[in-house]
């Protein structure tokens, strides 16, 4: 279907607005490579379940095997580029200063892109911290391609407690971050558009953010390849990757 009267219905919202959120999810990620937790797992990691090794119970039981996929995950992060989803939002906060980016995604590919400071509401590959004290923790010097037999790798320790460090995302079971989900609430309630793009609006409390918009008396713009859950209060549903819509989106803002 030929969405160009959506794309244009868009960049008139767009267009007419005064504060924007930009909320991302791992369809953003997945067009640059970077696989969903609702993909299989490949390679040396095809045995293990993504869900199983994402928990503190799973950190206590082996986290050297945990650790490790971590690193492998990062690592695939490293190899990964901004896509022309990443280089739009980054161009959308360009044209419309004070536009607020959420994200869900855990890498830094917004932030490669040229967005200052998204909001990581399940926190970030690039920010462990000590599984004991929280204390925050240096990267390691480089993420390994392949690290100790595919599976297992050592977490450092903390420096202030000599804790094991762990990886800086949101487990299954944890809470998001405070200041961040404050921040992402505050943003939304006080948006006139928010732009969703590539999220399932599956995963809460996250998925409850655009809904916050909307309360707030906010228009909705989604760029989904296929329907969610947001689309009865989207005002305008862009249909397709968000590679190919948001730069369209943008040339049709001029």
């Amino acid at each position: 279907m030929d969405q160009s009267s959506a794309v244009r219905d868009a960049a008139a919202l767009l267009a007419g607005a005064r504060r924007v959120v930009i909320f991302t999810g791992a369809g953003v990620s997945a067009e640059s490579g970077i696989p969903t937790f609702r993909d299989a797992l490949t390679g040396l990691w095809q045995r293990f379940d993504a869900q199983s090794l994402a928990t503190p119970e799973a950190f206590r039981a082996d986290p050297a095997l945990v650790w490790g996929w971590y690193e492998w995950r990062r690592s695939a992060v490293g190899r990964a580029r901004p896509n022309p989803a990443h280089v739009a939002v980054a161009a959308v906060e360009a044209l419309r200063p004070g536009t607020v980016v959420i994200t869900q995604n855990v890498d830094d590919l917004h932030e490669r892109a040229g967005s200052a400071a998204p909001v990581h509401l399940h926190g970030s590959l690039f920010a462990p911290r000590c599984f004991d004290c929280g204390h925050p923790a240096p990267l390691p010097a480089g993420p390994a391609d392949e690290p100790v037999d595919g599976r297992r790798l050592d977490p450092p320790r903390c420096t202030a407690c000599a804790g094991p460090v762990r990886p800086g995302v949101v487990w299954f079971g944890e809470a998001l971050p405070e200041a961040s989900l404050r921040h992402a609430a505050d943003a939304a309630a006080a948006c006139d558009l928010m732009l969703t793009v590539g999220t399932s609006g599956l995963v809460y409390p996250a998925a409850e953010i655009p809904h916050l918009a909307v309360r707030a008396g906010a228009a909705v713009v989604q760029v989904n390849p296929v329907p969610t859950p947001l689309d009865p209060v989207a005002e305008v549903n862009l249909r397709g990757p968000a590679a190919q819509l948001l730069p369209r989106l943008l040339d049709a803002l001029g």
